[in-house]
């Protein structure tokens, strides 16, 4: 027998099996179990019927420590009988499931100070078309039932389970059919395939297959449909056969495209639930039942239909209720599963950006060998425009590096022996030798995939309003129903008590029909973010649009998303007086003109928007971390930092002739007053010298957008709490927050600390949305309730996004949760709709007029009932076509 069979089939115990084992096993073991015994402990005439686990336990050194855990498992909820045997390193534990889990057992034994071993993990990836999301908490708690099962989370992102659970307990096949007797689909990532694709393939087949059979039932349905809309005007149709043409189009859209509505049903049944699929099956199953009766023996309808000759008289048949609804249902789950499709987008792309290779020196040997093969030690070669593939420590050389994936911010970060070095960073200008000192899962990218995992594991799932409602509507239509055959079936004449009592059951079920009720909130998002999308406003579905609709928070991303994401020349000031400014650029802009530096480029197109013709520059050298020095027209310039300049012996004070009759001092309160005003604006300041005398000062800058001040009051006025974040210096983050109107700043912050500090927002009751957009806000925007993507940035940062702008304008963000509003106010009036009709239709369905009026509803006016039901919630989707932002104002 193996180990795993051995822990499943040793059945409940008594507290003296434990105890008995436990002093057969090692007589040092505690008794402690003793102190169970007798003291109504099950017996064998008297099993216990909850759940039993083994936990192998770590760092136990003596039987005091087997003592002490037992002690503490003892004393946790729900824990019925507890032993510890310190000779086997063994815990065996009788527990309540509903009091506490496996994940609850193991906390007591870490908290008192031990560890628990032998945890295996598995992950499944879950086809859920046939429930719907809103049970994927009851799926988790379905899993956490289970024997063994330590841990249980339903990544909804990428809709795969991933489990801890105990080998000696359980294993993956009982954990499987566990979740396929929840009513999934599912199957398990094989060890040596990457779990991004095989999600995305398990995506890819699900899409496929229920396009298979949203072809079938939409070209099944189209011939019922026009038969059902004919109303018998038609000749054609106008044949006695006809009803046997619909049950022949309708039988294989209902047994094959909607059975996958059925399983869901049963599935929910059988756990005590009831969900959307609950109200298409009773819907559409009571429809095609009744209609296939009506073609099948129609006389036992005939008489519910008065006195008369019915001779030549059908029937009337309810085919299309069936066949079209589920044809429509079927769109839309589709739709769902491609949008699931992208969710491992973020992933992928971020993956995209590891370099392939890196070049390392070995036994003083060049090679490029594969990523992979990186280990910490290496020296690693990087040059120019090349990506850096590791994360090391520079051991010699310099460059200017761009961190932008890192920290947003566009300015390159100056490298030199000793700084850090990071994988997916790109080396702008010189070349380095670095020692890796993190490869693989260490490196700062995986990293930030590993928080985009779990920010997008973490996010709880929505919850479907029309599901709630169907699980308090669904059974009472059902009752009602029922209540209304037993009524009809006594109280009618013997002769029609049968037909009068099956029309009166099915008129009920049929004006409950889901249809309005399952359009409701579908056709309301499908308009809102087809509105969304024609004003640049990519929304990735239904989800997005009703958590965007509660927002009480926004962050928003400095570089990029408020700013402009780039450097730009900001201020050019002469010091000298026989220069003018145009001629300051055109000699700076021409010597900057040969650097690969980001500051050197603002600089030269900023002399070029300026209409300035630059000239070739000689001489050039780029001396890392201060500036560059180079000879145009003969002339030497510096441009760079005070650094630069004390080595050049370039004095700041003596060279300000424009200040020639100044003091010593006050010439250089001049300059220092200068370079203060600047920096306290965001700008980043830099000497400008000819022929070593100091002429002028250029500054650059990320400048603001011009929407972001007027787009941030408006989110002010929609009442959002508004909030800037940067890994920018607090001096610039304050003085961008100052031009913008926002009060509250976060400033040096880099990328897991966004993420952080949008979970402790969300820790103090804020419903949180991330603008942002760079690949540094990955992790922030997928931890974010809603996450606010600028299509100008990276793909990354779209891709983990709930909602994408294709236009570089704050005032996008604005419309994005102005239109959530708009369309969850739709979605509210479309309940109403649908449940008004409900409310006044089912009680002259089940006959409540009969008695003062005669009059009782045919299931042909239940029909059109539910008919003009969904006409109303399609209507009033379609409002939102016409919708804009100022409509709401």
């Amino acid at each position: 027998m193996s180990t795993n069979e051995a822990g499943r089939s040793s059945g409940n115990v008594t507290a003296e099996e434990i105890v008995d084992s436990s002093a057969r096993e090692n007589a040092g073991t505690s008794a402690g179990a003793r102190e169970r015994v007798g003291a109504g402990a099950p017996t064998a005439d008297a099993p216990f019927a909850g759940g039993r686990v083994d936990l192998p336990i770590t760092g136990m050194t003596c039987a005091a420590c087997a003592n002490r855990i037992e002690r503490q498992l003892k004393r946790a909820p729900g824990v019925r009988v507890a032993g510890v045997n310190f000779a086997t390193g063994r815990a065996t534990v009788e527990y309540d499931p509903e009091a506490i889990g496996v994940r609850g057992l193991i906390d007591v034994v870490e908290k008192t100070g031990y560890g628990a071993s032998g945890i295996a993990s598995a992950t499944f990836v879950v086809d859920d078309s046939a429930r719907g999301s809103g049970s994927a908490t009851q799926l988790e708690r379905h899993l956490m039932r289970q024997p063994g099962v330590v841990t249980a989370t339903f990544n909804l992102a990428s809709m795969a389970v991933s489990l801890e659970y105990l080998p000696t307990t359980t294993d993956t096949t009982t954990i499987r059919a566990a979740i396929q007797d929840f009513g999934y689909g599912v199957s398990e990532v094989p060890d040596d395939v990457p779990l991004g694709d095989f999600e995305a393939e398990a995506r890819a087949e699900e899409f496929r297959g229920l396009r298979r059979r949203f072809i079938v039932a939409a070209a099944l349905s189209l011939p019922v449909l026009v038969i059902a809309m004919s109303h018998g005007s038609i000749a054609l149709f106008d044949v006695w056969w006809i009803n046997w043409l619909q049950l022949a189009l309708t039988t294989p859209v209902v047994l094959y495209a909607g059975m996958r509505f059925y399983r869901g049903a049963w599935a929910a049944l059988r756990h005590g639930s009831a969900d959307m699929n609950t109200l298409i099956a009773v819907g559409t199953g009571s429809a095609f039942i009744y209609s296939v009766v009506a073609t099948v023996a129609p006389e036992l309808f005939m008489r519910a239909m008065g006195p008369g000759d019915h001779s030549m008289m059908t029937v009337p048949v309810y085919y299309e209720a069936a066949s079209v609804i589920i044809a429509l249902i079927l769109l839309g789950r589709m739709l769902e599963a491609r949008a699931k499709g992208r969710t491992g987008e973020a992933i992928r792309r971020l993956m995209g950006l590891q370099a392939k290779s890196a070049r390392v020196v070995r036994d003083g040997v060049e090679s490029d060998v594969a990523i992979e093969e990186v280990v910490p030690g290496d020296l690693v070669i990087v040059r120019p425009g090349e990506k850096i593939p590791v994360d090391g420590v520079v051991e010699s050389g310099g460059s200017a590096v761009d961190e932008s994936m890192l920290t947003g911010e566009s300015m390159p970060i100056d490298k030199r022996a000793g700084d850090e070095v990071f994988g997916a960073t790109i080396n702008r200008t010189g070349s380095f030798r670095f020692l890796a000192t993190k490869v693989g899962r260490e490196t700062a990218l995986q990293q930030i995939v590993k928080l985009v995992q779990d920010a997008q594991g973490a996010k709880a799932p929505i919850a479907r309003l029309a599901d709630v409602i169907s699980g308090i509507f669904t059974p009472i239509v059902i009752g009602i129903a029922l209540v209304t055959f037993v009524v009809w079936f006594l109280a009618a004449p013997e002769a029609t008590r049968l037909a009068d009592a099956m029309v009166a059951f099915v008129s009920v079920l049929i004006i409950a029909c889901p249809c309005a009720l399952g359009l409701a909130t579908p056709t309301a998002i499908m308009v809102g973010t087809g509105r969304g999308a024609e004003r640049g406003i990519l929304i990735k579905g239904g989800e997005a649009l009703e958590t965007a609709y509660k927002v009480t928070t926004i962050v928003l991303d400095k570089t990029g998303t408020i700013t402009r994401g780039a450097p730009e020349l900001t201020d050019a000031i002469v010091l000298d007086a026989v220069l003018d400014e145009r001629e300051l650029l055109r000699l700076v802009a021409s010597a900057e003109r040969t650097s690969e530096h980001p500051v050197a480029a603002a600089i030269v197109s900023g002399a070029r928007a300026r209409g300035i013709e630059l000239v070739d520059a000689a001489d050039f050298n780029a001396i890392e971390g201060r500036g560059i020095v180079a000879t145009v027209e003969g002339r030497r310039i510096v441009v760079g930092n005070e650094l630069l300049m004390r080595e050049s012996s370039i004095d700041l004070i003596d060279a300000v002739d424009a200040r020639r009759d100044a003091s010593h001092d006050q010439a250089h309160a001049t300059i220092a007053g200068t370079i203060e005003s600047l920096s306290s604006q965001g700008r980043t300041p830099m000497y400008a010298a000819i022929d070593g005398r100091l002429v002028g000062i250029l500054a650059v800058a990320d400048t603001v957008r011009e929407e972001s001040r007027e787009a941030i009051a408006e989110l002010r006025r929609l009442g959002l709490d508004v909030v800037m974040i940067t890994g920018d210096n607090r001096r610039t983050a304050e003085a961008v927050a100052s031009a913008v109107g926002v009060d509250r700043v976060l400033a040096e912050v880099l990328p897991d600390g966004k993420a952080r500090e949008v979970k402790r927002l969300q820790d103090a009751g804020a419903i949180v949305a991330m603008v942002g957009d760079g690949i540094n806000d990955a992790p922030a925007l997928a931890q974010a309730d809603i996450g606010i993507a600028i299509g100008t940035g990276t793909d990354v940062a779209m891709a983990a996004s709930d909602i994408t702008l294709m236009r570089a304008d704050l005032g996008g963000v604005v419309e994005a949760i102005a239109l959530s509003r708009a369309t969850m106010r739709t979605i509210r009036q479309n309940l109403f709709w649908a449940f008004i009709y409900n409310v006044i239709g089912i009680p002259i369905a089940a006959g409540a007029l009969y008695p003062l009026t005669g009059w009782l509803l045919s299931p042909m006016l239940a029909s059109a009932a539910m008919s003009l039901s969904s006409v109303s919630v399609v209507s009033n989707s379609l409002r939102l076509r016409r919708w804009n932002v100022r409509s709401d104002a």
